[in-house]
C-alpha cells in the first residue's frame, strides 16, 4: 500500500499558489512523471487497488496545486468520504461532507484564505480519479459514477448563467434578506416588482452565490405548475441532503427531514421566482407552499404586485413574513443607481455591443454620462427595457432617432419595435402569425411544428425566427431546438395586442390553424 504521506512529500516541491502563472501542459506532464517515478509508480499503468488509484490520482491532480487543497486530500476522513461517494454515485454528498469537515477543521481557514473554490477542486479530483480508474480496467471501480457536483437543476442552468452575465447592484435587496435571516428562525421573504424590473435576476444571483435549491416559474415555457415545482424541489433536496425514502414525499415532509439534518450554522433557503406566473386551481397557497415552516427553513420569493385575491400566501400565526417592494420610494434612487451601473457595464464590458453603442453616442455629440442618465430615466428603472434598447441601438435599430426619441418605458419600447418592424403591414404578417402561435401554444415548440401550424415553408419560418430572435428564447429539448417567448412582459404585450385588435381576421386565423393542427395530429 502506498503511504499517502510519501505522496504528499513527493508532490510538495511542486505545490503552487492560486495566483501562480498558468503552467504549460508539457511542463506539468513532465513533473507528474517525475513524481510517479520517485514513488516507484509506472507512469503508463496505474495500480489496480483503491489506495493505489487514490495516490496515483492525487499525483496527476496535485502537481502545481496549492498546498492547502493537497493537505485536504491527505486527510483520512476525506479519503473515506470520497470512496463512499464514489461507490454510492453521490458526488454532491462528498461536497457536503467536505464542507462540514472544513467548518470545524483549521484547514477550512487555510482554504478560505487562499481563495480556493472548493467545489471546482473536488470536481476536478473526482474526474482525474475516474480517468485513472478507467485505465486500470479493474471491475472494482465499475460502474463509473457521473461525477457532477452541479447544484443547479439542468432546466435552469442556462437561465442562471445568463442572468448573472452582467449582474450589478441590488445590494440593498440582499442586505435586507440577510437581515431577515439573522432576525428570524424561519419565514417567507418576498421581493415585489414590476415586470422587467430584475426579479428573476435577483433570484438567479442569490442562487448563483449561495447554491440554493430553486425553482423558476416560466409561463412562456409551461413550467409553472405546482406538481412541476414539487418534483424539481424534491429531487434537489434528495440529492443535496441524501434523503432516504422521500421519492413521493410532500413539501412539508421534505422540509422537516432537511431541517433535522442541518448543522447549527446551516440553514435552508429555497428560492422561488415569479409566483405570479403560477397556474393553479383557486383556493390554496400558490404552489401549495406550507403555512408553517420548520426551524432554519426560509423561502426567498419574487412576484409582481398582487391584489388581496391574487396574493394566495397565508401562513400560521408566528411564521415571519416580510416584503420588499422595489417601487417603494425608499428604493427608487437605489434602483436608479443600479440601472445606471448596468448601462455603464454594458458600455464598457460587452464585447458584442460596446463599440457600436459608443459610436451611436459619438455620432450625436453626447457624452457618456448624459447618455447613461437619460437612458436610465427612460427605462423607468426597468432592466428588460435595457435588454432590448441597448442591443437595438448597437445594431442600428434606432439610427434614425435622437436620444430624446428613444422609447419611454418597456411598453413603449415594445410598441416602437412593433411599428418599426412593420408588424401592422401585410408583408410582415408571417412575423405576427408566428408570434401569436407561440403566445397561444404557451410552451416551447420546434420549428417544424411552427411551420406546420403557420402552413408555411420551413425555410421561410426559420428566416422569420432569426429576425425575431431578440423576443424569443431558443432551447434544446429532446435534441430539437424549440422556441418560446423570451419574457412574460412581451407575452403580456402580445395578449394585449390580441385584445385590442380582436376584430382583425388574422388572430382568428391563428387560433383556427392551431385547432386544425391538433386535429391533424389526432387523426
Amino acid at each position: 500500500m502506498i503511504n499517502i504521506d510519501s505522496v504528499m512529500s513527493a508532490i510538495k516541491p511542486f505545490a503552487g499558489s492560486v495566483g501562480k502563472q498558468v503552467i504549460k501542459n508539457a511542463q506539468r506532464n513532465e513533473a507528474v512523471i517525475q513524481v510517479l517515478k520517485s514513488l516507484k509508480l509506472d507512469p503508463t499503468q496505474p495500480p489496480k487497488d483503491v489506495d493505489g488509484v487514490y495516490a496515483y490520482a492525487l499525483v496527476e491532480y496535485g502537481v502545481y496545486k496549492p498546498e492547502p487543497i493537497l493537505k485536504l486530500f491527505r486527510e483520512k476522513e476525506i479519503k473515506n468520504a470520497f470512496w463512499q461517494a464514489y461507490t454510492s454515485k453521490n458526488s454532491l454528498g462528498f461536497l457536503n461532507e467536505v464542507r462540514k469537515f472544513l467548518n470545524w477543521n483549521t484547514l477550512g481557514n487555510e482554504i478560505r484564505e487562499a481563495e480556493i473554490e472548493i467545489q471546482t477542486e473536488l470536481e476536478e479530483f473526482g474526474r482525474v480519479f475516474i480517468d485513472v480508474a478507467q485505465r486500470t480496467k479493474s471491475a472494482e471501480f465499475q460502474p463509473y459514477p457521473d461525477w457532477n457536483m452541479d447544484e443547479y437543476p439542468e432546466e435552469f442552468k442556462s437561465l442562471i448563467k445568463e442572468k448573472n452575465r452582467f449582474f450589478c447592484g441590488r445590494e440593498f435587496v440582499f442586505d435586507a434578506f440577510a437581515q431577515f435571516l439573522k432576525d428570524n428562525p424561519n419565514g417567507y421573504f418576498t421581493v415585489i416588482a414590476d415586470p422587467g424590473s430584475g426579479k428573476s435576476t435577483i433570484a438567479a444571483k442569490y442562487v448563483f452565490d449561495h447554491k440554493s435549491p430553486c425553482y423558476f416559474n416560466i409561463r412562456a415555457e409551461g413550467r409553472n405548475r405546482p406538481e412541476q415545482f414539487l418534483e424539481s424541489i424534491r429531487q434537489q433536496l434528495i440529492k443535496r441532503y441524501q434523503l432516504q425514502n422521500s421519492e413521493k414525499a410532500d413539501l412539508p415532509t421534505l422540509l422537516e427531514k432537511v431541517s433535522k439534518k442541518l448543522l447549527s450554522n446551516e440553514r435552508l433557503v429555497i428560492v422561488v421566482n415569479a409566483l405570479d406566473e403560477v397556474e393553479q386551481e383557486p383556493g390554496d397557497n400558490l404552489l401549495y407552499l406550507p403555512t408553517a415552516l420548520p426551524e432554519k427553513v426560509y423561502f426567498l420569493l419574487t412576484r409582481r404586485h398582487y391584489t388581496k385575491e391574487t396574493k394566495r400566501l397565508s401562513v400560521s400565526p408566528g411564521v415571519p413574513m416580510q416584503e420588499l417592494d422595489l417601487r417603494a420610494g425608499e428604493y427608487k434612487d437605489l434602483s436608479h443607481d443600479d440601472v445606471k451601473e448596468y448601462i455603464r457595464l454594458f458600455l464598457n464590458e460587452d464585447s458584442n455591443y460596446k463599440y457600436n453603442l459608443k459610436k451611436w453616442i459619438r455620432d450625436r455629440n453626447l457624452n457618456y454620462e448624459t447618455f447613461i442618465e437619460q437612458v436610465a430615466q427612460k427605462s423607468e428603472n426597468n432592466f428588460m427595457y435595457l435588454r432590448y434598447v441597448l442591443p437595438g441601438i448597437a445594431r442600428g435599430f434606432y439610427n434614425d432617432l435622437t436620444l430624446n426619441q428613444l422609447p419611454d418605458g418597456l411598453e413603449d419600447c415594445y410598441q416602437q419595435d412593433w411599428v418599426q418592424m412593420g408588424m401592422n403591414t401585410a408583408p410582415k404578417e408571417l412575423r405576427v402569425i408566428i408570434l401569436f402561435i407561440l403566445a397561444e401554444i404557451g410552451t416551447p415548440i420546434p420549428l417544424e411544428m411552427i411551420a406546420d401550424i403557420a402552413e408555411q415553408d420551413i425555410y421561410e419560418v426559420e428566416e422569420v425566427l432569426k429576425e425575431l430572435i431578440e423576443f424569443l428564447k431558443p432551447q434544446e429539448i429532446d435534441e430539437e431546438i424549440c422556441y418560446s417567448i423570451y419574457h412574460a412582459s412581451f407575452l403580456d404585450f402580445l395578449k394585449k395586442k390580441r385584445v385590442l385588435d380582436s376584430k382583425r381576421q388574422l388572430f382568428k386565423e391563428v387560433n383556427q390553424r392551431i385547432v386544425d393542427y391538433w386535429e391533424r395530429q389526432m387523426a
